[in-house]
């Protein structure tokens, strides 16, 4: 793990807190940018941190400047640990998942902070943008958002993106 980024605390601090956490980090690529952006990057419901889609996206994101930080949601880990298939936790639980990765991450990020997400990821991250603004954060970044559950067309699951009051980029299709 690169030891570059940081803000007010050394390196091997940051890597500690990474490695402790189980989180995945993919440093920019030096010299893209003089100061790298950085993007906390959540899983969608079905595949997790380090599956191929978010890999690759965190790949390509670090060799244009943008560091990226991937975490599991409480139910995605537990997966991991017994091999069974579970459904998403339910909703307060993932938004306090992401409150306290987002409480954890921020004071080390010193550059541009971004948040986003894959699908139900990125649905999760503009709740928590909804509910309260977040110090720092200058977008959200869409990978795919879920208007509606498969089958069940409505729009309960956007109407809280007229409360967020910073700039949003979609990436669908």
């Amino acid at each position: 793990m690169d030891k570059q980024h940081k803000a007010s605390i050394d390196g091997d601090q940051w890597v500690r807190c990474v490695e402790e956490h189980g989180w995945l980090w993919t440093a920019a690529q030096p010299g893209v940018r003089a100061t790298p952006a950085t993007l906390i990057l959540a899983h969608g419901a079905g595949a997790p941190m380090d599956s191929g889609f978010m890999e690759e996206m965190a790949a390509r994101l670090a060799a244009h400047g943008v560091n990226v930080l991937r975490f599991e949601f409480p139910y995605m880990a537990q997966r991991r640990l017994d091999g069974g298939r579970r459904p998403p936790n339910p909703a307060p639980k993932l938004l306090e998942c992401w409150r306290e990765v987002y409480a954890t991450v921020r004071p080390y990020v010193a550059g541009r902070l971004a948040i986003g997400g894959k699908s139900m990821g990125g649905r999760m991250t503009s709740i928590a943008a909804a509910k309260e603004p977040l110090d720092g954060v200058l977008g959200l970044i869409y990978f795919g958002f879920p208007l509606h559950a498969a089958g069940r067309p409505g729009i309960e699951r956007a109407q809280h993106l007229a409360d967020i009051q910073i700039p949003m980029l979609f990436i669908q299709g």
